[in-house]
């Protein structure tokens, strides 16, 4: 795999610059990755593992001269941060991100760009419950999508030349429109959290089932809620903020099915749980089919996921 980028800056050193820095360092993707985090410890911690070539103390000495500047902050503060740089990028570079909300990010992080430099944002579908920047590995986005969503407007070329990158590091890359992402992600990811978090703060509430029961009993269900409900708070409140309207969007009609479901129940309607419980496998097959996940028993997440 040929060089990419001569410079690549990435800004945030959680779960996913790291994953970013070693698969760029498995495919010899970029000459030179700068980092740069907002505390000391993270900072001193990346040196100490040898994540990325020169960690630096100030976000301008890692922002300037690089041809890739990639934001791996929460959503929430991405406009801030882009403010921050925008003074030290050169003509030409391209400012990407990895949030999982895109119409709120371009907005707030595109006006902040001087002219000239391009804006793909973009959303990488990979991730684990752990963050930090000893919890990534090179592997982590081998044959997971990303998506890409150009700004109105950008270069062609810099969208060509980031999905080249992309690629090279593993992922399968689509581009969509901005809005329709956030739809998609607020089903696909956005409500099943806070459905996650919901269920898992039910079992902290009721007090006539321990939490040694809730710990020593747990079925795979809950195990999987669990596994979802301990990713980052701060990434995930930022989230549900920024993409307010397809969250809530996607909720209601929740509600409105499980509102179905309890009728079903109440009634002891087994055919309409039967036909309901039997067109939901079907998604689940097409998962495994489309190879976004497997049919092991721990879902193939043993080891580092």
């Amino acid at each position: 795999m040929a060089q990419i980028y001569d410079r690549v800056a990435l800004i945030g050193l959680g779960l996913i610059a790291s994953s970013m820095f070693w698969a760029m360092k498995r495919g010899g993707l970029a000459g030179e990755v700068t980092g740069f985090a907002r505390s000391a410890e993270t900072r001193q911690t990346a040196r100490d593992i040898g994540l990325c070539d020169v960690v630096c103390d100030d976000i301008l000495d890692a922002v300037r001269d690089a041809d890739l500047v990639v934001l791996c902050v929460p959503v929430g503060v991405m406009g801030a941060v882009a403010a921050q740089i925008a003074p030290a990028l050169k003509q030409g570079a391209t400012v990407t991100d990895v949030g999982s909300v895109k119409r709120d990010v371009i907005d707030s992080v595109a006006p902040h760009l001087p002219e000239g430099v391009h804006f793909v944002a973009g959303h990488p579908l990979a991730g684990t419950e752990h963050s930090g920047p000893t919890s990534g590995f090179a592997e982590l986005f081998d044959n997971r999508w990303c998506l890409l969503v150009p700004a109105e407007g950008s270069d062609p070329a810099a969208t060509a030349q980031l999905r080249h990158l992309w690629e090279g590091m593993g992922s399968k890359v689509e581009e969509m429109d901005a809005d329709h992402h956030d739809l998609v992600l607020a089903v696909t990811s956005h409500a099943p959290h806070l459905i996650a978090y919901t269920m898992v703060g039910v079992a902290d509430d009721l007090r006539r089932v321990t939490d040694s029961e809730v710990i020593q009993y747990s079925a795979a269900g809950f195990r999987d809620f669990t596994r979802i409900a301990a990713s980052d708070p701060t990434m995930w409140r930022d989230v549900f903020l920024s993409n307010k309207d397809a969250t809530l969007e996607i909720l209601g009609r929740f509600t409105e099915e499980l509102f179905a479901l309890q009728r079903a129940i109440r009634q002891g309607d087994g055919d309409h749980l039967h036909a309901y419980f039997t067109r939901t496998r079907a998604i689940r097959r097409g998962i495994i089919e489309a190879g976004q996940d497997t049919d092991a028993p721990d879902f193939g997440r043993g080891g580092k996921a």
